[in-house]
């Protein structure tokens, strides 16, 4: 195989990981009014992340979001910094680079990519999300900071409060995605 092409292919590999890790990180500061609570872009990045980039690039293009993030840089929502990890939130940070593996796997695996089977994905990413999010969100409110929080109020105001936004996010997500998979003929 060409030397030339493959070097082009790294390029190009390496600049859309480190677009995605920038689109998360400008995510975070991109606040939508949603009929009971804000929520950010962040979930459409990563979703994006795990369709445009495949699961082994999606998922480290979230890792370095996050390491970006633990060593000091003000990229999450509410800062950044290795204390960030007490943060109650957290864990849907982690949760953003299971979901960007899963979808990508997803996607990687249902060709020809359609808008049904993109959302579908994503679903199976935003259900990683919360799997993670929502237990350790859970155990830093009651374990770590000590105050009681009863797993249906977890629910509700992590998950159910922002899921139609989700939703919506996951619909945009996908159809961009095939949008630009189509243009970039990647």
């Amino acid at each position: 195989m060409d030397t030339q092409f493959m070097e082009r292919s790294r390029v190009m590999k390496l600049t859309l990981c480190s677009l995605f890790v920038a689109l998360t990180a400008i995510g975070a500061f991109i606040k939508v009014p949603g009929p009971l609570a804000p929520f950010s872009l962040q979930v459409l990045f990563v979703i994006m992340a795990g369709i445009i980039l495949g699961p082994k690039l999606g998922f480290i293009s979230q890792i370095a979001y996050i390491a970006i993030g633990l060593i000091g840089l003000p990229i999450f929502a509410m800062g950044g910094g290795p204390s960030y990890i007490f943060q109650p939130s957290f864990g849907f940070l982690l949760g953003f680079a299971a979901a960007a593996f899963v979808v990508g796997k997803i996607a990687e695996k249902s060709q020809p990519l359609t808008i049904k089977k993109l959302m579908l994905a994503g679903i199976a990413g935003l259900a990683s999300i919360y799997a993670i999010g929502l237990p350790y969100l859970y155990f830093m409110v009651n374990v770590y900071l000590g105050k009681e929080m009863q797993v249906g109020s977890v629910i509700w105001t992590a998950c159910i409060l922002f899921l139609p936004g989700d939703l919506l996010k996951l619909f945009l997500a996908s159809f961009l995605s095939l949008k630009i998979i189509r243009a970039l003929k990647i």
